[in-house]
This record gives structure tokens, C-alpha cells and sequence, in this order.
């Protein structure tokens, strides 16, 4: 790498169920916010190329010109990124390597789905000719079995558990662009219905249609554009086997441990740097498991980590103040590059009722890809003040 590459602006839209606006409205929704979003103002022409990230689960196009159609960045060259869950965290990735290597000067990340446009569904689409994937097994089930492994093996509880959701929730009611904004209790959490032992409905994340977008600048361009530009200081990128998300370990994600210690040693950092952190919180189980898995915490410990409230809005390692997938929404293309606009703003100190106390690293996580291999894929990204 040559030089280092800046966030200088973002632009997010009202996560929720969007069924009266297309993918053209949401993209060209978040595109807007963005040029309005950026301090010092940015012309369609100063942006060299960008990158899409969307798995486009409502079929409306298949290439990155469906990001030229909606933003009029018709000579630009654009490039859809695709990596399941992380589909929008290693779009941001792709485009920062081409704006640390030279390629280009100022690059745009949009990231959109439509999740609730589809009438396929996951169980309607799966593959019965690829007899090594699981038909017809849900992704509660799967979590479901990864909750009841780390009970059994590390005593953790269902109310430790339930208090991931707790905490995502009152957070998601002080954040404007939250699907479901409404505070719940550990009570309320093990009484809503079962989905998939023992994960109940509130342990789950919303189905959520969404759009954000990020600019990002190089070392010697970002100034342009505002007078706090925030460093994209480390990533890491892992993909593991479909089988090995089983066979290996259901009680933790090995691909975000190859991740974060990927990115942690790009950025220079270790754990206990991180100052706040948006990560993949599908469901509340993974969450937990995932402070253990960024070594937020010993193996075994992300119950009682929860439980002290260290991940609190008010705790000493804030994780998810935006609420996370659980309050947010999940919509796929959209959740990395909505992480990397709320760490953006968290550095930044504009992060309005969820902001943390003066944060000067940040760390944005998703896992990706269900079935057999739940967070085969897993990508970091780690963001800094100079």
C-alpha cells in the first residue's frame, strides 16, 4: 500500500419496511444524503469510481449499473461487490484498496437490499441439487444450536443472552434510522415467541429494507472535503469452508478470529484499543459470541461481559450504539456500510443520543453466509482518529 485512504462523508436512509420505494429510490435516497452529508461539499465528477454493494435478493439487476441508473454516475466505472453478510463491510474494503493503491483518488460506496421484495425466501430458494448444503434448515436453527453449544459448554445463560437484545434495543429507540425502535426486557425478551429453541423472536434480527453510502478519499484529496477525515486503519477478510462452520467450533466463529487478527495487525492495535464497535448481531446469540471472538473478552466470558454491562452504551467497550442488526434491521448490502457510517460519525462526535465518551478507534464486523456453515465468511474493518 502507497498511501492511506480517508471516510470523509456518509449519508444513510431510514431503515424499515420500504415496500413503496424501489432500489432506484433508496440508492438515489442515500446518494443525496451523501453529497448533503459531506462538510465541505463533493461534485459528481470528483468521484473516480465506485463500488455496489448489494446480493440484490429482489432480483432488480445484476451490475453495477444499476448504481449508475440511480445516481447518473454514468461514466463511472462501478463495481458490484457480493460476499453475503459482509457484502457491504468488504464493498467499503474493495474500495479503500483501490484509494490506497492509487487507482483512484475518491471513491463512493453505496450498499442497498430490498429484503422484503422477495417471494422466494431463503427455505424457497435452497439449492436441492448441492447435497452439501442443508435444505430447508433456517438461520434461527443454526444460531438456535450455536446458543444451546455455548450454554452446555461455557454455563452461559439464556438471561445473559437475552440482555444482547436488551441492550441493542434501547439504544435502536435513540437512533433515527432504526426499523424497530422499542425497549424491551430480559422478561419480555423470553416470552416473546419461540422461533428456534432457545432463541425467541426478540433474539432475532427484523427482515429490513435499507440504503447507505460512504465517501472515501485519498491522504492528499481528503481535506477537500471536510476538516475531519477519519483513517480506514486496518482490515482483515476470511473465508472459510461451508463445512468447517460445523465441524470446527459451533461455539465460536473461526473466520472472524482470522479477520480481526488480520485487521488488529494492519491497524497496529490489539482489542483492548477498540473504543467502539458495530458488529454482526443477527441474532442475539452471535453477538455474544462474537465479543469473545474479537477478544473483547476470554472464551466462555461473553455472558458475564454483557451481563457487567461493559458493552453498554455507558460501558467502558460500547458495542452496537446504533442497536445493532437486532433494533437497526439487517438489510444485507446495506448493514457493513451502515456500521462504517455509524463508527464515521462516533469518531467524528456526532453520533447525537448514542454517542460514546470521545472514541478514537472503532471497529466495524460482519459474519456472513447460513446454512452449514453460519460465518464462514467474516469481515473487519478498523477505523481511526490521526
Amino acid at each position: 500500500m502507497t498511501r492511506d485512504a480517508y471516510v470523509v462523508g456518509s449519508g444513510i436512509i431510514e431503515f424499515g419496511e420500504l415496500y413503496e420505494k424501489s432500489f432506484d429510490d433508496m440508492l438515489e435516497e442515500a446518494y443525496l444524503n451523501l453529497l448533503d452529508g459531506v462538510d465541505g461539499g463533493v461534485a459528481p465528477s470528483d468521484i473516480d469510481a465506485a463500488w455496489y454493494g448489494t446480493i440484490d435478493i429482489a432480483g432488480e439487476g445484476s451490475s453495477g449499473s444499476a448504481l449508475a441508473h440511480a445516481t447518473g454516475l454514468f461514466e463511472t466505472p462501478i463495481t458490484r461487490v457480493e460476499n453475503a453478510c459482509a457484502t457491504g463491510s468488504d464493498a467499503f474494503r474493495n474500495a479503500s484498496l483501490a484509494v490506497q493503491s492509487g487507482a483512484a483518488d475518491v471513491a463512493l460506496v453505496i450498499g442497498a437490499e430490498k429484503m422484503l421484495d422477495d417471494t422466494a425466501g431463503l427455505i424457497g430458494s435452497a439449492a436441492l441439487e448441492r447435497l452439501w448444503r442443508g435444505r430447508g434448515v433456517t438461520m434461527p436453527a443454526y444460531f438456535g444450536m450455536r446458543a444451546t453449544r455455548h450454554m452446555d459448554q461455557y454455563g452461559t445463560t439464556r438471561e445473559q443472552i437475552a440482555e444482547v437484545s436488551v441492550k441493542n434495543h434501547a439504544n435502536g429507540v435513540k437512533y433515527p434510522y432504526a426499523h424497530q425502535q422499542f425497549e424491551c426486557s430480559v422478561e419480555d425478551v423470553r416470552e416473546s415467541p419461540t422461533v428456534s429453541y432457545p432463541l425467541n423472536l426478540y433474539d432475532c434480527c427484523p427482515v429490513t429494507d435499507g440504503a447507505c453510502a460512504v465517501l472515501l478519499a485519498s491522504e492528499d484529496r481528503a481535506r477537500e472535503f471536510t476538516d475531519d477525515p477519519i483513517r480506514h486503519a486496518g482490515w482483515g477478510l476470511s473465508a472459510d469452508s461451508f463445512q468447517r462452520g460445523d465441524d470446527l467450533a459451533l461455539s465460536n466463529f473461526p473466520a472472524t478470529r482470522q479477520a480481526s487478527s488480520q485487521a488488529y495487525e494492519r491497524a497496529g492495535i490489539g482489542p483492548d484499543d477498540v473504543d467502539v464497535a458495530e458488529v454482526h448481531d443477527c441474532f442475539s446469540i452471535t453477538e455474544l459470541i462474537t465479543y469473545e471472538d474479537l477478544g473483547l473478552c476470554a472464551d466462555g466470558e461473553g455472558g458475564r461481559f454483557v451481563e457487567e454491562g461493559h458493552p453498554h452504551l455507558d460501558g467502558d467497550t460500547p458495542v452496537n450504539p446504533s442497536g445493532g442488526l437486532l433494533s437497526k434491521g439487517h438489510p444485507i448490502g446495506a448493514t457493513g456500510v451502515a456500521q462504517i457510517a455509524e463508527i464515521f460519525e462516533q469518531l467524528r462526535g456526532e453520533a447525537g443520543d448514542v454517542q460514546v465518551d470521545a472514541p478514537e478507534v472503532g471497529l466495524q464486523h460482519n459474519i456472513g453466509i447460513g446454512r452449514n456453515a453460519t460465518g464462514a465468511v467474516s469481515c473487519v474493518n478498523v477505523l481511526a482518529r490521526d
